[in-house]
C-alpha cells in the first residue's frame, strides 16, 4: 500500500535537518568570515588598485606594497581563492571540502617555501618559523575528516 506523505514528514527525518555548516568547528567558522571579508577586499583592490599608491599586503610571509606587483597579484589571488573557498563552505556547496583541502595544501606549501627555501635564495629575507602551519595542518585534517560526510548530506 502507498504511504501518504504530509508537509510535516520532513521534520521527522532528522537527516534533512542536518546542515553541512554544523560539521565545521567554531574556529573554522571564524576564519571563514575573515576570509570572506579578505576575498572581497582583495577583489576590490584588484579592481581599484591603479588608484592606490600604497597598500600593504601580506599572507604566509609574502609581503607586497602594491596589488599590481607580481607578489601583490599572488597575494591577491591567494586571498581571492580563500574567499571562494570560504563562500563554498559557508553556503554549504558540495565542492567546498575538496577546495578547502586544496587551499590548505597550497597554504602549507607556500609556508614551507617561505620558511625553508626563500631565506636561502634571497639575502633580504631572513629565516622565520611560520606559525600559520599549525592551524593549516588542523584545517587540512578536519576537512579530510568531514569530506565524505559533507558530500553525503
Amino acid at each position: 500500500m502507498e504511504e501518504k506523505s504530509t508537509a510535516f514528514d520532513e521534520f521527522d527525518n532528522y537527516n534533512s535537518l542536518t546542515r553541512r555548516r554544523n560539521l565545521l568547528p567554531v574556529w573554522i567558522k571564524i576564519f571563514l568570515w575573515i576570509f570572506l571579508i579578505g576575498g572581497t577586499v582583495s577583489l576590490i583592490l584588484l579592481m581599484a588598485g591603479s588608484f592606490m599608491t600604497h597598500v600593504s599586503l601580506s599572507i604566509y610571509g609574502i609581503n607586497a606594497d602594491h596589488p599590481y606587483s607580481m607578489t601583490g597579484l599572488l597575494i591577491s589571488l591567494l586571498f581571492l581563492f580563500k574567499g571562494i573557498v570560504a563562500y563554498g563552505l559557508w553556503f554549504e556547496q558540495k565542492w567546498a571540502p575538496q577546495a578547502a583541502i586544496v587551499d590548505a595544501i597550497i597554504g602549507i606549501a607556500v609556508c614551507i617555501i617561505m620558511m625553508a627555501v626563500i631565506p636561502f635564495t634571497s639575502p633580504k629575507i631572513n629565516f622565520t618559523i611560520r606559525l600559520e602551519l599549525i592551524p593549516l595542518y588542523f584545517y587540512l585534517v578536519k576537512m579530510r575528516n568531514i569530506k565524505k560526510v559533507w558530500e553525503n548530506i
